[in-house]
């Protein structure tokens, strides 16, 4: 790969078979599902050994997010350039079509459990499409210890000791590395460390089709990393910090990411000088503008602003609503 300029990157999705999804990701991305199976997940900018994402346009077509990092780590990270290893978030789509499996991750300071060249997995939701019969599980209810939590497991109602509610599009739910979790019923974009550690608790006693056998388990690292005192969570209240041009609002911000919510149909800045962005578009049509030429940015698509672009303005050509992903500093 030879340097070439650079300029707003967008990614195809990589699509992932998941027994408890569903096929609802086809009405929020361009490029057509597989088969006909159930999708569960599209990952949108992936820095992983076994699923790479890369270039979908432009000179840089066809390049991955590691060759990026690895051979021009100043104009696409800026002041970040050698902090990293690896891009360090995973952003996809989940279309949690059936209930996914109750789980946890581990912290970064459970070192025991974590594989070697792995981190520990803190995650947040954005709710996109939701139902009556939708449920999200965050945290344990009051007074779940473990051997609560262990008599649960035994008698196959782990369900009982789960707080939960019925969320609503736009709900924005973070999710700490330790809480125990689930979905159902419900389609939401998810920001997370660049990590693939999950730990299965139970799985609503289901055999996946494929195999026709239920999946494994990881009881014992899932209650070794399990935060006891981590109880119910509920939907975030955002940080408004601007109501024009357009309404952006702060809605996570943590050690691992930041994450804003453009809202409207009057133009606005994204990105920022000498940092990277990612823009994830999920409802309507506009265009950046950069350098004198314009780029497509609608629904279901991912645009990494790196470094050298900074900031520039986004043209909404329809109402939007516009995820910009900021990594650590």
């Amino acid at each position: 790969m030879i340097e070439v300029p650079m300029y707003p990157l967008r990614f195809e999705p990589i699509y992932q078979y998941r027994v408890w999804g569903g096929r609802a990701l086809a009405d929020l991305l361009k490029a057509p599902l597989p088969g006909d199976g159930p999708i569960g997940e599209a990952w949108l900018l992936s820095d992983r050994d076994d699923h790479p994402s890369k270039v979908a346009d432009g000179p840089l077509q066809g390049a991955t997010i590691r060759q990026l990092l690895e051979q021009s780590p100043h104009p696409l990270l800026g002041k970040l350039a050698g902090r990293f290893r690896r891009f360090p978030v995973l952003l996809k789509l989940l279309d949690a079509y059936d209930k996914l499996s109750v789980q946890v991750h581990p912290s970064n300071e459970r070192k025991a459990l974590i594989p070697p060249g792995e981190s520990g997995k803190t995650e947040a939701w954005v709710v996109l499409e939701a139902g009556r019969s939708s449920r999200v599980y965050a945290g344990l209810k009051p007074g779940t210890t473990r051997d609560v939590l262990e008599r649960a497991l035994a008698s196959r109602a782990v369900a009982d000791l789960l707080a939960s509610f019925t969320p609503k599009v736009g709900d924005a739910v973070f999710v700490r590395a330790g809480t125990v979790h689930s979905l159902s019923g419900l389609v939401v974009f998810e920001v997370q460390e660049n990590s693939d550690v999950t730990f299965r608790l139970y799985d609503w006693d289901r055999v996946d089709p494929k195999t026709r056998k239920p999946r494994p388990l990881q009881v014992e690292q899932a209650m070794a990393c399990i935060d006891f005192e981590q109880v119910a969570i509920g939907p975030v209240v955002p940080e408004v910090e601007a109501t024009a041009p357009g309404r952006r609002e702060r809605i996570f911000h943590c050690e691992h990411f930041s994450v804003w919510r453009h809202t409207g149909r009057a133009p606005f800045r994204v990105g920022a000088a000498d940092a990277p962005r990612v823009l994830v578009c999920t409802l309507g049509e506009g265009e950046l503008e950069h350098g004198g030429t314009r780029y497509p940015l609608g629904r279901g698509d991912v645009v990494l602003l790196p470094a050298a672009v900074g900031a520039c303005t986004y043209q909404p050509l329809t109402s939007v609503n516009l995820l910009e992903v900021a990594l650590p500093e």
